[in-house]
């Protein structure tokens, strides 16, 4: 089966758009606000599982357990328990025995083995996490699983300081029959995934081995959580989990890997995007497409710079077309770069080409500027194919505010 075989339609259901998931989301009591803050997602069956973790060094106990897990589960699982409004991360032996804890409640709710449960957690870093309140929630989620309106609901237990939920999901058709795949995502400040976003969770009722659907997976987030930033900070908990149960007709091997990975982006994408779009103050989304690199990788490292350039950021904000500031950060993003060569074009206005600057179209990239969706492109100059994308969103004084009064 290729990718050209099939067609891929849009639907609600979000985690539970495949068959044979089931989710909540309730709120247990870990958020002062009293609003959900305790997600469950199951499978009726037993399923393949894959997970990209963050490569921050200081990683959660979440994390910890969930790796642990999915290794002597050898790839399957059948049950994710998320709760936000606390991290856990960074609370010692205790914590380590709390997400433990929380993840044996999981699989006792659900009648799942201690090896089928992955677990995450978000929030503030450094406070401990409620043992009682997460696992008798999590007893009290198992009795609110539903499949019509459970994964928004799941979607909506996992925010902190998103501004709205994020879910979708998509039907695939091919030669190999139908199948669905769906997910919800959390994320809004904290955002420079390193192979993974804040919080998310896949599934797909097709059939696929464990390792095929890992290696789809870390490539699917490569393109897409792992191409977003909105302040350039990578947390202690970032996690996204794809569960595959097989409850459809479609079995997908190894010939379908380039079609598992395009069903997989056609979700993880608008996730993804969903988090620069709800980031902490923004009101702009960004493209940056970087070309004219030696390689791939070496564009992405620019595109990458240029996302977290405050700089960058704040003259977006302003709908500044200050397109001295790409070609700079540009220039010291640790790649090969020709000034000579460079390009800078803010929407279809070219303001800066082979050494000559074209300030006298600065209003109508300004114009451009100020609308809601942008994208800005940098040619790299060094006659290289490497090409990558990035998004990102600005940087207002709303983050700023809402940052400095995390924990207050």
């Amino acid at each position: 089966m290729t990718v050209s075989d099939c067609t891929f339609t849009q639907r609600d259901g979000a985690v539970c758009a495949p068959a044979g998931f089931r989710a909540a989301g309730i709120a247990c009591g870990i958020k002062k606000s009293g609003a959900p803050d305790l997600a469950l997602i199951v499978s009726e069956l037993s399923a393949a599982a894959g997970a990209v973790f963050t490569l921050n060094k200081a990683q959660a106990a979440p994390v910890l357990v969930s790796k642990e897990r999915l290794a002597a589960s050898g790839g399957r699982a059948r049950v994710v328990a998320i709760n936000s409004g606390c991290a856990n991360a960074c609370t010692g032996e205790d914590g380590l025995a709390t997400a433990n804890a929380m993840a044996d409640a999981a699989a006792a709710a659900a009648g799942a083995g201690r090896a089928e449960v992955l677990i995450a957690s978000t929030g503030v870093i450094g406070v401990a996490l409620d043992r009682n309140k997460v696992t008798s929630g999590i007893l009290e989620a198992a009795g609110a699983l539903e499949a019509v309106t459970g994964g928004a609901a799941a979607a909506r237990a996992i925010m902190t300081t998103d501004p709205f939920p994020k879910a979708a999901a998509v039907t695939v058709d091919g030669p190999a029959g139908r199948f669905s795949v769906g997910g919800i995502a959390k994320g809004s400040g904290m955002i420079e995934p390193m192979m993974a976003t804040m919080l998310a969770v896949v599934t797909t009722d097709a059939s696929v081995a464990p390792g095929l659907l890992q290696r789809a997976l870390t490539a699917a987030v490569d393109v897409t959580f792992n191409a977003i930033s909105v302040d350039g900070e990578c947390s202690t908990n970032d996690c996204v989990f794809a569960l595959a149960n097989g409850a459809s007709d479609a079995m997908l091997s190894d010939g379908d890997y380039d079609l598992l990975v395009e069903a997989l982006r056609h979700v993880c994408e608008p996730l993804a995007l969903g988090i620069v779009r709800g980031g902490e103050g923004a009101t702009k989304l960004v493209a940056i497409d970087v070309t004219g690199g030696r390689t791939n990788a070496e564009a992405k490292q620019a595109a990458r710079a240029i996302a977290n350039s405050p700089l960058v950021k704040t003259a977006v904000h302003g709908a500044d077309p200050n397109w001295g500031r790409l070609i700079a950060v540009a220039g010291r993003a640790g790649v090969e770069f020709s000034l000579e060569q460079a390009r800078v074009v803010i929407g279809d206005t070219v303001l800066f080409e082979r050494g000559t600057p074209f300030d006298d179209r600065a209003e109508q990239a300004s114009r451009h500027l100020q609308q809601a969706e942008i994208s800005i492109g940098v040619d790299l100059g060094t006659g290289g194919r490497g090409a990558a994308r990035m998004w990102t969103c600005d940087l207002s004084a709303e983050y700023v505010r809402i940052n400095a009064e995390y924990r207050t």
